[in-house]
Parts: structure tokens; C-alpha cells; sequence
């Protein structure tokens, strides 16, 4: 069953980095899949884990780009095509994946995009819920006999505070019968993450596969290009300057989470659990609603089953056993 949201007295936090969090690990022989490694906090993290001796393969929407930001990193890098809107190149992907290896160690569910304008995938599916949530939903039970055969794997799964928006609609998860709004589109999204985590780590325990969920911070990268400055100056991400609000990470320090859940050895035995700032997060204080800690329906375990099964349903896939 998921662990408690204890924390566990990590040495690591706000300001630690991925390289840090991963020092004196030695990752040789393990196999890592991160989706999006090659932009924003994925780039830190596959040059951390990579870096520790693992075998990284990332699965790009941009397989140019994903060469030039990645040529010349130290390790063992591999890159294979990956769009998580596309359920056929999802598929694409794991086949490929499969043929390259008998075993996943790792699987770092990385790829996001954040508070785009309404569009839908071939589908029919509201794109934020496609990509973010059933996207990597597919991927995973696709990978699943992968992660299973190593017998102690770890799913990271990319959430946000951005959870805090809920806006999780079972009923109508595509926005089909009320008003499109971004933000809670990502809300939805990034629930539906954490949420993931939660029923796979119930799921996966019996079989050796612990699921964790992450919130990396706030940083300043790809992922807001859908906002103009002016909205992330309204949110006071940025001055009138240009300079970016000093609580935000570095890339480096935005990573070190991700890691952190991958590979600590803290958190042996555990699972299911939403991280924050190298460490498994508390409760939000209703009083204080801007301080960090989790809002309490991703931990509700029978919204996480619903969230499942509905997905199993639109994504029309199963995880095997």
C-alpha cells in the first residue's frame, strides 16, 4: 500500500542539485527511459543520471533538437523517437525500447506542457490530459513487463504544485461540456499525475515497482512557452525588468527531485508518495495556501482508482497482469 506522506529526513532540499543528489551512486548497468530529456529539467536530469553510469534513453518529440542539446554529455545516451499526443509512436516507442533492452531501471515520466491554448489530439482528447497524463499512462504499461523484470524498478512521475488548480473532471476530462480554461486544463493534468503515482505504487508493490510523485519547483524554462511575459509578470514570475523571481530553481536545482525519487536510497521500501524539494512533502497549511506540501485529493485512493480505470478506458490500454 502507498506510504505515509512522512518525511524522511533527506539532507538535500530547496537549493540542492541533481549532480549532488545523485553523488557517490553508482547507476552502471542500470537503464533509465526519461521522456523530454532534452529540454528544461530533463536535460539536468539525464546529464545526472547518465553521469552516475547509467544507460539513459530519451524519448523526444524532437529528435534533431534532443542530438544537439545532448551531443557531447558524458554517458551512455540514447534517443529514440517519442510524441506522447500519438498513440501509435507511443507504441513505436516501446517497441523500440524493448528491442534495446530486457530491463528498465528507472522510468522518469518527464514530458510536459503547460497552460496551452485548447486544441486536441487526433483523438479527440483535451491536449494537456493527452500528453501529460495519458500519454505517459500508455508509455508505462507498455513498459511495464520492462519495469517488472528488474524486480525493484522506480516510476517517477512529473507533477506541479500546479495540482493545487484540481480542476479534475472525470466527466468530462476534454472539455467538452464546460469552458476551456488552461489553467485548470493543467490542474486536471498535473492531479492526474500525482494521482497516477499514487494507484501504480498500489499496484506495482506486489511485483517490485514503487511509483513516486514530484514536484520539481518553479523554473524558468521551455515549459512556459505558451505564456507571454506579461501573464508571468502578472504572476509575478518576473519583474517589469525581466529578471526572474529569486525563489525560482535553476534547472539544476529543478532536476534534483526527479533524481532525488529515483535513486535515494531513503526511500527503499516505499512508494506513492508526493516529493518535494528532495523530500516527501506534508500536508498544505490551509493558512498559509503559497507554502509548499501536497492539497489532499492526490492522496484520495478511490479517486486515484477512478482516474485508473477511466484512463484504461480512454487510452484503450491495460496494464498486463
Amino acid at each position: 500500500m502507498p506510504s505515509p506522506q512522512t518525511p524522511v529526513n533527506s539532507p538535500f532540499g530547496y537549493r540542492s542539485i541533481a549532480r549532488e543528489v545523485v553523488e557517490g551512486i553508482d547507476l552502471s548497468g542500470k537503464t533509465v527511459v526519461v521522456t523530454g530529456g532534452y529540454s528544461g529539467i530533463g536535460t539536468e536530469t539525464v546529464h545526472a543520471i547518465a553521469g552516475a553510469g547509467a544507460r539513459v534513453i530519451v524519448g523526444a518529440r524532437r529528435p534533431e533538437q534532443a542530438d544537439e542539446v545532448l551531443e557531447g554529455m558524458d554517458g551512455d545516451i540514447e534517443i529514440i523517437p517519442l510524441d506522447l499526443s500519438d498513440p501509435a509512436l507511443i507504441d513505436a516507442f516501446a517497441e523500440e525500447v524493448a528491442g534495446a533492452t530486457d530491463t528498465i531501471d528507472i522510468l522518469i515520466n518527464n514530458a510536459a506542457i503547460m497552460a496551452s491554448p485548447l486544441a486536441r489530439d487526433a483523438r479527440g482528447y483535451e491536449m494537456q490530459f493527452a500528453t501529460n497524463h495519458l500519454g505517459h499512462f500508455q508509455l508505462t504499461a507498455r513498459l511495464w513487463p520492462l519495469l517488472v523484470a528488474g524486480g525493484g524498478a522506480r516510476v517517477v512521475a512529473l507533477s506541479s504544485i500546479g495540482h493545487r488548480l484540481h480542476g479534475l473532471d472525470l466527466d468530462d476530462p476534454n472539455f467538452e461540456n464546460r469552458e476551456y480554461d488552461k489553467w485548470l486544463a493543467y490542474g486536471q493534468a498535473k492531479s492526474a499525475n500525482a494521482l497516477f503515482a499514487l494507484q501504480l505504487d498500489t499496484l506495482g508493490e506486489a511485483k517490485g515497482v514503487r511509483a513516486f510523485a514530484v514536484h520539481p519547483g518553479g523554473i524558468a524554462t521551455p515549459l512556459q512557452r505558451h505564456l507571454t511575459m506579461e501573464e508571468q509578470r502578472a504572476m509575478g514570475w518576473y519583474d517589469e525588468e525581466g529578471n526572474v523571481h529569486e525563489a525560482f530553481k535553476s534547472t539544476e536545482e529543478g532536476a534534483s527531485t526527479s533524481v532525488w525519487c529515483a535513486v535515494s536510497p531513503l526511500l527503499e521500501g516505499k512508494g506513492g508518495v508526493y516529493c518535494e524539494d528532495c523530500e516527501v512533502a506534508v500536508a498544505t497549511d490551509p493558512e498559509n495556501p503559497r507554502a509548499g506540501g501536497y492539497w489532499p485529493h492526490i492522496r484520495d485512493e478511490a479517486l486515484a482508482r477512478a482516474l485508473w480505470t477511466k484512463s484504461e478506458e480512454m487510452a484503450g490500454v491495460s496494464f498486463p497482469g
